[in-house]
C-alpha cells in the first residue's frame, strides 16, 4: 500500500487523486487501485474535463493518459503545472517513446508510465510521485521561512544603519546649533512635495531617508565658518558648500540601494539653471528627487532663524521668493507643487521653540 505524506491542511480528509483516461475500464481499474491505497477518486475522461475538476477541488495527484480527445495529456500537463504547481502529476501512455517521456518530465511530470503496467508497479510509482512532491513542498517552505527570516534581519539591519546615520545627523546639530531640527523638516517637506507630484512607495521612503540626511558633509565644515555670523566669504563659500560631495563620500558605501536618498545628498544644491554645486548640472539632468530637496531645504532656509538673520522670513514672504526664483534656481514644476503642498495643507510652519542651545527647532 502507498505510504501517503500529507500536509497540514490535508490531514483533516482523504487526499484527492483524478483519474483521467479516455477509457473507461482503465480509469475504473486505476480509481479502484487509489481508493484501496487511501485516495477519494475524481474522473474525467479528457484533458478539458480534468481542469473542470481541478477548478472545484484541490487535488494532491493526478494520474493522466497521454493521447486523449479535445485535450491531450502533455496540454493538460502544462496546465495543471502553471495553474497548481503543488499537483504531482503522473503520466500514462501506450507509446513506449523516449523523447515523448523526456518531454513529459521536462515540462513537469513527476514520473511517467507505459501501458500496459502491473499495479504494483503504479503503487511504487505513485509513491515515488508523491514523495517528490513532498519534498518539493517542503523545500518551499524552508525557501519561504528563510525568506521571511531574511526580511526581518534586513529590516533589523535598516533599523541599526538609519540610528548610525541620525547618530551622524544629531552630531552635525551639535555642531552647528542654528541647523538643529532642519534636517527632519527638510525631510518632512520633501515628502510632502513628492507626494504633490504622485510619487508614493520606495521613493517616498528614500526620499524620506535623503532629506534625514542631506546634510552630513557638513560635518567636514569648519565651525567657525559653519556658524559665522556676517557674509562668508567667496574662500569660506566655497569651504562650505564642499559638503554635499563630503556627504556623498561618506554615505555612497551606505546607501547603495537608495540611489535617490543618494543623489539628495550630492545634488540638492544644483541649481535648474546650471550655476549650482558640485555637477553645475542643467534642469531635467538635475535627479528629479534632488529639485524636491533643493527646494524643501531652501524654503527651510528662508523661513529659520539663521546666524546671520535672527528672524526667519513669513511663510508667504518664502513662498513669493521661491517663485522669484522659479526657472532659475529652482524647478519651475516642483515650486508649483510646493506652492500647492502649502495651499492645501500638507505642509504648514510650525512655530520654533528656542532650544538649550539658543536655536530654533522644529
Amino acid at each position: 500500500m502507498v505510504t501517503v505524506e500529507f500536509m497540514p491542511q490535508e490531514s483533516m480528509s482523504k487526499p484527492f487523486c483524478l483519474i483521467v483516461d479516455d477509457e473507461p475500464r482503465l480509469r475504473q481499474v486505476l480509481v479502484h487501485l487509489m481508493r484501496n491505497d487511501g485516495f477519494s477518486c475524481l474522473e474525467a475522461g479528457n484533458g478539458e474535463e480534468a481542469l473542470a475538476q481541478l477548478e472545484k477541488q484541490t487535488v494532491m495527484l493526478v494520474m493522466s493518459d497521454l493521447r486523449m480527445p479535445k485535450m491531450d495529456g502533455l496540454e493538460l500537463l502544462r496546465r495543471i503545472r502553471a495553474q497548481w504547481p503543488d499537483t504531482a502529476v503522473v503520466m500514462i501512455t501506450a507509446v513506449a517513446d523516449v523523447e515523448v517521456a523526456v518531454s513529459c518530465l521536462a515540462i513537469g511530470a513527476m514520473d511517467y508510465l507505459t501501458k500496459p503496467f502491473h499495479l504494483e508497479e503504479v503503487r511504487a510509482r505513485v509513491a515515488q510521485a508523491l514523495e517528490k512532491r513532498r519534498l518539493v513542498v517542503e523545500n518551499r517552505g524552508y525557501q519561504e521561512s528563510l525568506q521571511e527570516k531574511v526580511a526581518v534581519q534586513a529590516r533589523r539591519l535598516e533599523e541599526l544603519f538609519l540610528a548610525s546615520v541620525q547618530s551622524l545627523a544629531e552630531a552635525l546639530e551639535v555642531k552647528d546649533p542654528y541647523t538643529r531640527g532642519h534636517s527632519i523638516r527638510v525631510s518632512h517637506y520633501s515628502v510632502a512635495i513628492a507626494k504633490e507630484v504622485g510619487l508614493d512607495g520606495e521613493d517616498l521612503r528614500q526620499i524620506e531617508l535623503g532629506g534625514h540626511v542631506h546634510d552630513i558633509g557638513k560635518i567636514g565644515v569648519r565651525e567657525d565658518v559653519l556658524n559665522k555670523p556676517g557674509k562668508l566669504t567667496d574662500a569660506e563659500y566655497e569651504h562650505i558648500m564642499t559638503h554635499p560631495v563630503v556627504g556623498w563620500r561618506i554615505l555612497a558605501p551606505l546607501l547603495g540601494e537608495t540611489p535617490l536618498a543618494l543623489n539628495i545628498v550630492r545634488s540638492h544644491h544644483e541649481r535648474y539653471d546650471g550655476r549650482g554645486v558640485p555637477d553645475r548640472l542643467v534642469g531635467e539632468n538635475i535627479p528629479f528627487e534632488a529639485r524636491i530637496a533643493a527646494v524643501a531645504d531652501s524654503f527651510d532656509a528662508m523661513t529659520s532663524d539663521r546666524p546671520y538673520r535672527p528672524d526667519g522670513m513669513s511663510l508667504d514672504a518664502a513662498l513669493a521668493e521661491l517663485v522669484r526664483c522659479s526657472g532659475a534656481q529652482f524647478d519651475p514644476k516642483i515650486v508649483t507643487a510646493m506652492v500647492n503642498a502649502v495651499e492645501s495643507s500638507r505642509i504648514v510652519l510650525v512655530p520654533r521653540v528656542p532650544s538649550y542651545f539658543g536655536a530654533a527647532v522644529h
